[in-house]
């Protein structure tokens, strides 16, 4: 006979709080610096801001993924995108309830607010916006914002996690 709360789906775990916690305050601190650099800041109007020889500010907006892969330049793309977002971010929560350690929760919690930011700008500007420049010798890494670096040191946790497991007992 088969356990019915084997097959429950759960919602909830003992790290859901902290991972949701992270994602609230990576979503957070992505929308302020981007609020700031769109209005007092303005740097749509001042171009590229040199900040150091190998790092510049400068506006694009991103109507694609990754490196500007999948360009959605109908609102049916943009729609794509966009559900395709919320729902990796759905399968997220749903593996946060999962976890039972906190790096990994962590990890979920900052790889969902960079994508929760990232909606955002695609619902409300169309595009993402992306700021930060770095190069050398000639060669320009792509621009990012602070949601991808979010979504970047969250999948360098995972790995963390995944070389360097925890050993119980």
């Amino acid at each position: 006979m088969m356990d019915r709360n084997a097959s429950r789906l759960v919602l909830w775990g003992r790290f859901s709080q902290l991972g949701l916690g992270v994602a609230l305050v990576a979503f957070l601190f992505d929308r302020l610096f981007k609020l700031w650099m769109l209005g007092p800041f303005d740097l749509p109007s001042r171009g590229r801001y040199i900040v150091t020889p190998f790092f510049d500010l400068v506006m694009a907006w991103n109507k694609g993924v990754s490196y500007g892969l999948f360009q959605a330049h109908s609102g049916l793309g943009r729609l794509v995108l966009i559900l395709f977002a919320v729902v990796v971010t759905a399968g997220l929560v749903l593996w946060l309830a999962q976890v039972a350690r906190g790096l990994v929760a962590v990890a979920i919690g900052l790889v969902i607010g960079g994508a929760v930011g990232n909606v955002y700008d695609r619902v409300h500007y169309g595009a993402v916006a992306d700021f930060f420049s770095f190069h050398a010798l000639g060669f320009y890494w792509y621009i990012f914002n602070v949601a991808d670096i979010w979504i970047v040191l969250g999948v360098v946790f995972f790995l963390y996690d995944s070389l360097f497991p925890v050993k119980s007992g």
